[in-house]
């Protein structure tokens, strides 16, 4: 059976991702090493699902991948429970944010944001609604590259989280004891309980900008 050239194309730009942000993340030669044999992989497969010769693909696999000229996206799920948003202490800042992270090759935003739930506190939820997607630049992010946060509710049964590599406390903060957040999730935060109560319609986004 005939293999769908979409399937190909999709496997080896989530190995092209892997090994991107392996490289980025590689703490040894070791570890470079092997990230460089999978971008290397992944572009032989590239060069012969074009076919073309490998020389001539490598400058626009590797340097000229559209996604070096476009916003990131990023994906955080909002539990509620009694009035109050389910908050995680980062490990990287000892900041309060919504659990959430970047969403990976292969994932839709919704699949992304349960991910990252059940990475960050070790609850199983379920997407129900989409609360608003987020400029990192309007609502200062101070991330290092443009990247746009969608945020969902989601829904668990198991309300029992627990820490992780990411997260070294998990709670439950209502709109007027927030503790200290992180960059951009003070702006956020606030809004969601407002989103939450219907005084801004859902899905929230960002107007264009003025010239």
């Amino acid at each position: 059976m005939p293999i769908n050239q979409d399937t190909l194309y999709q496997a080896i730009d989530e190995l092209r991702a892997i090994a991107t942000t392996g490289l980025y993340y590689a703490r040894t030669e070791y570890d470079k090493e092997r990230y460089q044999q999978i971008l290397s992989v992944a572009l032989g497969l590239f060069a012969a699902l074009e076919e073309r010769p490998f020389e001539e693909v490598q400058r626009e696999f590797v340097e000229d991948n559209w996604l070096h000229m476009s916003p990131a996206a990023g994906a955080e799920a909002v539990i509620v429970h009694e009035e109050k948003i389910m908050l995680i202490k980062r490990r990287d800042n000892g900041l309060w944010a919504v659990p959430g992270g970047l969403v990976e090759v292969g994932e839709t935003l919704a699949g992304a944001a349960q991910r990252e739930l059940w990475e960050e506190t070790g609850i199983r939820g379920q997407v129900t609604r989409l609360l608003g997607i987020f400029d990192s630049r309007v609502w200062q992010s101070k991330t290092k590259a443009h990247l746009y946060h969608a945020i969902f509710l989601a829904e668990a049964t198991d309300l029992n989280p627990r820490t992780s590599s990411e997260a070294t406390e998990v709670a439950f903060f209502g709109e007027n004891n927030l503790p200290e957040l992180s960059p951009g999730h003070q702006h956020r935060v606030p809004l969601l309980f407002k989103i939450l109560r219907g005084e801004i319609p859902a899905p929230y986004f960002d107007l264009p900008s003025r010239e």
